[in-house]
């Protein structure tokens, strides 16, 4: 193999939070690009092709692929449309490790394109576990492709057992900030709107995410993706609020240790040790370090589950396993849409999604083509 293939990435969703970060690190590590996808944002996507000039960029909408191409034509990068360009460019011989950064259904079949094509993946689309964990991970066990965590939660993990045995795991314990309404009664939370939502106390996120981090069900959905990750039943993972967002997640193991990853909240961090391999880099230079002193108290409660349900919804879904954790995940994808157009209410998202989840047949051993077709 080739140097530059060691190095040449390929990187779904170059143009959101997770991708722009990635970018950072990716430049930081002296790695090369060689194929982005976005959707929306052509006009960053264009900045991006002109900056990182990779051979091949993929636009998931047909007609803005189109345009793109008319943007870009004086550029060597080859532009493609559609889901089967995000497949192609994830799949393809060149390229030797694909970043999974959209947000989205449309993350899974790319996903399962890279491990038939036995390519690394870092992976921060939660759709390929939550909705396609089962399928996933076999087809990743059968190529023997290691699926490597973006998420601080699950990159914090992954660094707890990096030489454990999973017989010697006794409980795995997630941490959440609680989002912008942890302690708030529900009277307080019938009141609440979007722009309250959008308000994260520690983490710069996309709207959907930090939407999802008010109603708990961002640690519901990490709840599955770390059930499927670490092959951990789900009655051995649980969930604390801490609200300093230092520990990012820790594990006990059966001699009564515990081994918990602790830094200050930056997702470039957890990008780099994906990207590398599980391997220890010097960090971006303006990454600060950890100070204990000035951090202070770092306190845990226990979740709100009577306000936020979600979280035990997700433990409930993916202990029935079938499609009904991609159905949850469709969704809630919606109720967080109809929310931020203000056409739902706080309290409207945790009732659509228990209503979608009662009402599901559910399918016990989906096909990949019967979980595309439930989150369309």
């Amino acid at each position: 193999m080739s140097a530059k293939k060691e190095t040449a990435i390929t990187l779904l969703g170059s143009t959101g939070s997770i991708g722009t970060q990635s970018l950072e690190v990716i430049e930081n590590l002296g790695y090369d690009i060689f194929a982005l996808c976005g959707n929306s944002n052509t006009e960053l996507l264009e900045t991006q092709v002109r900056k990182y000039k990779p051979a091949f960029c993929a636009v998931y909408d047909e007609k803005k692929a189109n345009d793109f191409k008319i943007a870009v034509r004086d550029t060597n990068t080859k532009v493609i449309g559609g889901i089967e360009g995000i497949e192609f460019i994830s799949s393809h011989d060149d390229t030797s490790l694909v970043i999974n950064a959209v947000m989205g259904q449309i993350g899974l079949k790319p996903t399962f394109a890279a491990i038939k094509a036995k390519k690394r993946i870092a992976l921060a689309n939660k759709e390929t576990l939550v909705a396609g964990g089962e399928i996933v991970m076999r087809e990743a066990r059968k190529n023997n492709i290691d699926i490597l965590p973006i998420d601080s939660e699950h990159c914090a993990i992954r660094q707890c057992i990096k030489n454990e045995k999973t017989e010697n795991i006794e409980k795995i314990t997630l941490t959440a900030s609680g989002g912008p309404f942890y302690g708030k009664s529900r009277d307080e939370l019938i009141k609440v709107t979007t722009e309250d939502a959008l308000k994260h106390p520690t983490w710069k996120m996309g709207k959907k995410i930090t939407v999802d981090s008010a109603t708990m069900m961002n640690k519901g959905l990490e709840l599955i993706e770390a059930h499927h990750l670490f092959n951990i039943p789900p009655d051995k993972i649980d969930a604390v609020i801490h609200r300093q967002s230092i520990i990012h997640s820790f594990v006990e193991f059966i001699d009564k240790s515990v081994i918990a990853q602790l830094s200050l909240p930056d997702m470039r961090m957890c990008i780099q040790y994906a990207v590398s391999g599980c391997d220890r880099r010097e960090s971006l230079k303006d990454i600060q370090p950890l100070d204990l002193i000035k951090a202070g108290s770092l306190t845990f409660q226990e979740p709100d589950n009577e306000n936020f349900p979600l979280l035990e919804l997700s433990r409930y879904v993916i202990k029935e396993g079938g499609t009904l954790p991609a159905v949850m995940n469709k969704a809630n994808e919606i109720a967080v849409d109809l929310f931020l157009k203000g056409k739902l209410s706080f309290f409207g998202i945790t009732d659509y999604v228990q209503e979608a989840v009662a009402k599901h047949k559910n399918i016990k051993n989906p096909s990949i083509e019967d979980l595309i077709l439930l989150l369309k």
